[in-house]
């Protein structure tokens, strides 16, 4: 590269390693700046990088300047704190339907929107290495697929499969081709899933995105479009246990008074919470019943009881004796 063409790149090579080597307990000084530019064949005075960092802070960059016995100077504020950057890196490690190979590559580019500094407080609760991900690498791209579609009011196509006991991919309806109208992706329990019109059956039905294979946008606009409207996003995973399909009902349950906690985090805040005694309290919330909800109940033990309606309580009885079968001398 030409002189005059790193010279040109002056600002730039002086903002990044700014961002990349400074933080508040880690300024650099302006002989490190000097040297940092020469290492790019830019000779560089004083006078010329103070002008620079004017420029940088007329332009909205944060350098900040300390003054004393050991001067520097730092990126101050930036796009994302330390703490932030933590949440997601969390957020990414926790997200089954994330690759291992996908999650490492995108801590390391949340690792470069930090000081080299900060990032190694970021590597330190990197801990993927046998942890439950997907075994789809292409998620990540069915993702933007599906979005695109739904950007551009499309229908879609694609297989859907499931896993054998051999860890090996087994395709649904033997590998015919659904097509759907799709409308929104949803997180739920740690996994994607999509929200798509079946019009062969007349429904909203949801697919997890890391089972989806070979998605392609069709020229078809989607269906279902006043099905959708209907439908509250907000509660809809409150009411979906484990993204499992069943009949919607209005149910009555009855608690102790301890699990108020574990109910307002399944069904929000806006659950009416009405007290039955000195102990207990009870509320009603639709459901979408299915084995996964009486799952959750039954989790709680004899903490929580399914009161009404009586068709929902019979079908609990159901499975808690086939269960209890299974467990017979």
């Amino acid at each position: 590269m030409a002189r005059s063409t790193n010279q040109k790149l002056k600002l730039l090579y002086l903002l990044q390693f700014l961002m990349r080597q400074s933080d508040e307990g880690h300024p650099v000084t302006m002989a490190d700046m000097i040297e940092e530019l020469a290492k790019h064949d830019i000779p560089a005075e004083r006078k010329s990088i103070y002008d620079d960092l004017e420029a940088l802070r007329s332009f909205g960059v944060d350098v900040v300047q300390l003054r004393g016995k050991q001067p520097g100077y730092y990126i101050g504020e930036r796009a994302f704190e330390v703490a932030e950057l933590k949440l997601l890196v969390d957020s990414i490690q926790g997200s089954k339907f994330i690759t291992e190979k996908k999650t490492l590559a995108l801590i390391r580019k949340l690792e470069n929107l930090a000081s080299v500094h900060d990032a190694r407080l970021l590597e330190r609760q990197v801990y993927v290495r046998n942890r439950v991900k997907s075994m789809n690498e292409s998620v990540y791209y069915n993702v933007d697929e599906i979005a695109n579609a739904i950007n551009r009011d499309r229908q879609i196509r694609f297989r859907y499969f499931e896993f054998t006991v051999e860890k090996e991919r087994q395709f649904r309806r033997d590998g015919a081709v659904y097509v759907l109208s799709p409308f929104a992706l949803m997180w739920d329990d740690e996994n994607y899933y999509m929200l798509a019109w079946d019009e062969s059956e007349s429904r909203m039905k949801h697919f997890r995105v890391d089972k989806m294979n070979r998605i392609q946008t069709l020229e078809q606009e989607r269906q279902g479009k006043d099905a959708f409207q209907t439908v509250d996003m907000s509660a809809y995973s409150k009411k979906v246990f484990g993204m499992f399909t069943g009949q919607e009902s209005r149910v009555k349950l009855r608690f102790v008074n301890h699990l108020a906690g574990a109910v307002i985090d399944r069904f929000g805040k806006d659950a009416v919470l009405v007290r039955d005694g000195e102990a207990h309290f009870t509320v009603s919330v639709d459901v979408v019943v299915s084995p996964l909800f009486f799952a959750w109940v039954f989790g709680f033990g004899t903490d929580a009881q399914i009161l009404a309606p009586e068709a929902v309580r019979s079908q609990a009885r159901d499975a808690a004796r086939e269960i209890a079968a299974m467990y017979q001398p």
